[in-house]
């Protein structure tokens, strides 16, 4: 499950990069070649890098490539505490993904379709663009719980990349 979620945003974040430097360069080309600005691309790449950056996050968490203070747990020889502070890494992670993204995102989507708010420029439900947090907050909460899941042979691989 967790390859194949990782082969999936691979592929959506390629996808996303791919669209917003096309958007970019259409704005660029339209406003210096055409001399006619485009009214929607401003708009377009800024709700692109939103999903980018955020799917990103959850891409990294996974990888276990966001970052980390590792000055401590490098210094620790102790095994019992070194895994001890990865638990506590892991669990704070899940903490913000929980409260701050899944149950905040779920609040700000709910509050954007309730007011029926839409973007100016394309006239998409804002909805839509914030729903990205809440599943952002989900897939990190899959990563990190798949993480803490690991048998105890996988934990020594995982605290020495902590």
């Amino acid at each position: 499950m967790r390859k194949h979620l990782d082969k999936f945003l691979e592929k959506t974040l390629v996808l996303l990069m791919s669209l917003m430097v096309l958007n970019i360069l259409w704005q660029v080309a339209s406003r210096y070649v055409l001399n006619n600005p485009s009214s929607f691309t401003d708009e377009l790449a800024r709700y692109l890098l939103i999903w980018t950056g955020l799917l990103g996050a959850a891409y990294a968490t996974g990888k276990n490539l966001h970052l980390a203070i590792d000055i401590l747990p490098g210094k620790i020889d102790n095994h019992k505490v070194r895994h001890g502070l990865y638990l506590l890494a892991k669990g704070m992670i899940a903490c913000f993904a929980l409260l701050a993204m899944v149950a905040g995102g779920t609040r700000l989507v709910y509050i954007s379709w309730f007011l029926d708010q839409n973007s100016p420029a394309l006239n998409v439900p804002l909805g839509i663009v914030y729903t990205v947090v809440p599943l952002s907050g989900l897939i990190i909460l899959f990563y990190v719980f798949s993480d803490m899941s690991l048998k105890q042979e996988s934990w020594r691989q995982k605290i020495s990349q902590f």
